[in-house]
């Protein structure tokens, strides 16, 4: 099973970059994105129909904001909207899709870079997400959570981690974050097969960051380590540029 994971950082907009053609090269089982920017209802669904995708969608109820979804040519047992908790569901941060014993998720973690008040936000979401996945791992043990976590876990994984060390999405607080919840069962898929430096999944559009690889590595999938076996394959695909991240691969049987 081909998994991608994909902030597109607005579906029309990268759907107008060749998203579609690019996709049906990639040949994926499953596609999660984040930040589609869009209800349902504003997108034109038919060319991820035409590629044989069954797709499920999870807006924020603020236009043009957040917004998960997951393109699916599996058969799939259940889809859970949401996490449970009114005040992230309200942005469209989580959707779950259930293939046999596998459940994957569509993660969107909230930035912190606007403001205190934001970044307050965050640690909450990082707080709830840990106990929602423990306790979704009682009745459904082995999970994929693939997404934009909006943190870099280890200096490795962001261009310049002296300057950046009071960023928002390297602090100490975030970063041992996830180092807990890798601990409380989970595996980094990405650096169980490449420990290089300089791989990232996000630039900023400013200062010719993306081409000078001045960049951050924040999207991942998690996997819980009682199927990390079953991975055979992870990879950033950093030719994808249809949004200011680029896709993550997992390729696990």
């Amino acid at each position: 099973m081909k998994i991608i994971s994909y902030n597109i950082n607005g579906i029309r907009a990268a759907m107008s970059k060749g998203l579609v053609d690019w996709l049906k090269a990639v040949d994926a089982d499953i596609v999660c994105f984040q930040e589609v920017k869009a209800l349902e209802e504003q997108v034109d669904l038919e060319p991820f129909h035409s590629l044989g995708y069954q797709v499920h969608w999870h807006a924020a109820e603020k236009k043009g904001y957040s917004g998960v979804a997951i393109l699916s040519r599996s058969e799939h047992d259940h889809i859970e909207v949401g996490m449970g908790i009114e005040r992230y569901d309200r942005e469209g941060r989580i959707l779950r899709l259930d293939v046999g014993d596998l459940s994957v998720i569509s993660a969107y973690f909230p930035s912190g870079s606007s403001g205190e008040e934001r970044q307050a936000f965050k640690m909450e979401f990082l707080h709830d997400f840990q106990s929602y996945a423990n306790e979704l791992r009682k009745q459904r043990p082995k999970l994929v959570v693939s997404g934009d976590y909006n943190i870099c876990h280890k200096a490795i994984d962001i261009h310049d981690p002296v300057r950046n060390k009071k960023s928002s999405g390297f602090l100490p607080e975030e970063r041992s974050w996830m180092d807990e919840f890798i601990a409380s069962g989970f595996v980094d898929s990405f650096r169980a097969f490449d420990e290089s430096p300089d791989m990232y999944s996000w630039w900023s559009y400013r200062a010719g960051a993306r081409r000078r690889n001045r960049g951050w590595r924040i999207d991942y999938h998690m996997v819980t380590e009682n199927i990390k076996d079953r991975m055979r394959h992870a990879a950033i695909l950093s030719e994808a540029v249809h949004s200011d991240h680029c896709p993550i691969l997992l390729d696990i049987v």
